[in-house]
């Protein structure tokens, strides 16, 4: 349900006039959603198969010549004039129908791993669709090759021991549901054995470890292919190294390739590092920025709600001017010394009522009296 029609669900009332209180909540939303990945799982399924039985189809008429393809390794190291058996009374119809039913599996693979592909991918980054794309696509073409290095390489080795290590009174006659089975369990595991590679990138791209590390972990990943090669294989020595050193070989390879990746996403780490710096940068510029703007605008508040004394300003203005001008109206005027801002001593002022020095009598004679002042009545 698309988020139109349940916006279009909610606007309609009950018929009882309540609102719905579940409708439009989230926990139906979230089961909308998961209905929703149901029925497109659904379809790629249905599609899926679809696509097996048409091809399942396609190939029984020849469902015969399908198993004489597949027998043919075992055919060459079999005793003239001896074939395989039947043991149950339906197998002569019913193996070859089951080979058919697998084959078309087989060859359905590349779809099959699409059909997936186009599942998961809406769910994913856009750097991560990058990956997916080529990885199916790699896993794909290692698997056909693990599958053809079974059949071409592995097959005739390991029926031609199996041949000759038997008493030689016993007639080898294996039965063809029990050869089936031995094939089909081979195809597939080298089929997965030939995944190391992408296994090795897979874990190197999600962070699980390092090239440095699968470097290190190099003699116990020799040590679990010969295990390996030991459960998927017969009991004899041949194909145990027949598998265990493809799988080695494919580790290497898988650790040399996993090495472009590890760069790669060491370089996108360091260019999104990179640009989350230069966001905080910004971030920090603007914050910056929008402080000197609510400083602004505070000084505006304040010159809007005490206005300016224009008196005030003009005389602190004219002050300035005069202490510019006062040094070029007199260049050729001593600083002042430290001590010139102290004021000079004045010379202490005589009384007016001190009379004026009389001059000195010659010598010999007395000095002269000085005459008393003239009363007011003498005068007159």
């Amino acid at each position: 349900m698309s988020e139109r029609d349940s916006m279009q669900a909610n606007d309609v009332p009950h018929k009882n006039g309540s609102d719905d209180p579940v409708a439009g909540s989230p926990e139906q939303a979230g089961v909308a959603g998961f209905l929703a990945h149901l029925v497109e799982l659904r379809n790629r399924l249905l599609k899926s198969v679809l696509v097996v039985l048409v091809l399942f189809i396609a190939l029984f008429p020849l469902r015969n010549d399908l198993f004489t393809l597949l027998a043919e390794p075992l055919s060459k190291h079999m005793p003239a004039g001896t074939t395989m058996i039947a043991v149950q009374v339906a197998s002569p119809f019913f193996i070859p129908l089951k080979l058919t039913a697998l084959t078309a599996l087989f060859i359905a693979i590349p779809f099959l791993l699409y059909q997936l592909w186009a599942f998961v991918a809406p769910g994913l980054y856009k750097h991560e669709r990058k990956l997916v794309a080529p990885l199916v696509f790699s896993s794909t073409i290692l698997f056909y090759l693990g599958a053809a290095f079974a059949y071409f390489a592995v097959f005739p080795i390991v029926f031609g021991f199996l041949a000759a290590a038997g008493p030689s009174d016993v007639n080898f006659a294996p039965d063809i549901g029990e050869y089936l089975s031995f094939v089909t369990s081979l195809f597939f595991a080298f089929g997965f054995v030939f995944e190391v590679p992408v296994a090795i990138v897979l874990l190197v791209i999600i962070g699980v470890v390092t090239p440095a590390k699968l470097a290190e972990f190099r003699r116990y990943a020799i040590l679990i292919a010969f295990i390996i090669a030991a459960i998927l294989t017969p009991p004899d020595v041949m194909s145990q190294f027949m598998m265990a050193i493809p799988i080695i070989l494919l580790y290497e390879f898988g650790l040399f390739v996993s090495r472009f990746f590890y760069k790669a996403k060491m370089a996108r780490a360091a260019a999104l590092a990179a640009q989350e710096a230069e966001d905080d940068a910004a971030r920090d510029a603007a914050d910056e920025d929008d402080k000197v703007t609510q400083r602004h605008e505070a000084y505006e508040q304040q010159a809007a709600s005490a206005p300016l004394d224009f008196d005030r300003a003009f005389d602190e203005a004219e002050a300035d001017q005069r202490r510019l001008e006062a040094p070029a109206e007199a260049p050729n005027e001593p600083l002042p010394s430290a001590d010139a801002s102290q004021p000079e001593p004045q010379p202490e002022s005589q009384p007016e009522s001190q009379p004026e020095s009389q001059p000195e009598p010659p010598d010999g004679e007395p000095p002269a009296r000085d005459a008393p002042p003239k009363k007011p009545s003498d005068a007159g």
